[in-house]
């Protein structure tokens, strides 16, 4: 039992990273009505941005604010000045779009930085608290604690200010917030802007719980992000939470029982985890099936 919770628990860290960038992917998505798949590249830029900075002796959390708040601005720089020219209705183009940012962001990463792995003081302090058999790393505990603040944060954001109402009524039927006079372009830029600042979150996350900043960091955490937010629903914040959250414990307790899987194979877990969700519930466990007139 003991060899199952400790699973349990580290799983929860590794789903923490998954929900933060599922998070990001549903925001983009609810605002715009865009599925990004450079989420993954445009957090691997913003980790830099975190180790370039720390080279300057600036400490690792205000670093880490930095790189938000500059995540923020790129992001919303970016649909101003080119998602919002592409029409999103034409889904074929808004792939290869997103694909070739994917790999432009990819490439920019392994110009700049080179493909060495660099080493990130973690956000937390090392160490862990004992229950029993189990270990509860201070860096899982922190992870949590994040992901619950922004999750609070949002929430409140949403439900309680101007700002979030205007959102989610652009969310809703963009058509009908322009006719009500909201600035729809300014929105669909926040929108971005928190998602990339999300993304910021998540990159430097992944390197708190011990893995090494390089280009290809956050490839794994798309692919189990993604798998969140279809396995929630892209239009389910809640959702994506959840269910990042799930796959991170299913991801951990399948390498540990399932000795078929293996470190090779942990990637298939959520893929098996999306095409059953897909075929089950298309909207997602907590998504909204949409209803078409004939």
């Amino acid at each position: 039992m003991d060899l199952l919770l400790q699973r349990v628990v580290d799983g929860a860290g590794n789903g923490c990273v998954y929900a933060a960038l599922a998070l990001a992917i549903v925001l983009v998505f609810r605002t715009s009505g865009v599925v990004n798949f450079a989420q993954g590249e445009m957090a691997t830029l913003s980790t830099y941005l975190v180790w370039f900075l720390l080279a300057w002796d600036l400490g690792v959390w205000a670093a880490l604010l930095v790189a938000v708040v500059t995540a923020f601005v790129l992001a919303a720089v970016l649909e101003r000045t080119l998602i919002r020219r592409l029409d999103v209705g034409d889904h074929l183009s808004m792939v290869l779009v997103m694909t070739g940012l994917y790999t432009l962001f990819g490439a920019l990463a392994l110009l700049l930085f080179g493909s060495d792995g660099r080493p990130l003081p973690s956000l937390f302090p090392e160490g862990s608290v004992q229950f029993g058999g189990v270990a509860l790393p201070y860096a899982t505990v922190g992870a949590l604690g994040a992901l619950a603040a922004v999750g609070v944060t949002l929430a409140l954001l949403f439900r309680h200010t101007k700002l979030g109402l205007g959102l989610r009524a652009v969310a809703q039927n963009r058509d009908s917030s322009a006719l009500a006079g909201l600035p729809i372009g300014r929105l669909l830029a926040v929108g971005w802007g928190l998602a990339g600042g999300l993304g910021a979150l998540s990159g430097v996350l992944v390197t708190s719980l011990g893995l090494y900043l390089e280009p290809g960091l956050m490839l794994p955490v798309l692919v189990y992000a993604m798998a969140s937010a279809t396995l929630g629903g892209f239009d389910s914040p809640v959702g994506a939470v959840v269910c990042g959250l799930l796959l991170g414990v299913c991801e951990s307790v399948a390498v540990g029982y399932l000795h078929f899987v293996g470190t090779e194979m942990t990637l298939a877990v959520p893929f098996a985890v999306m095409l059953a969700g897909m075929v089950l519930r298309p909207a997602g466990l907590f998504g909204k099936a949409s209803v078409r007139r004939a």
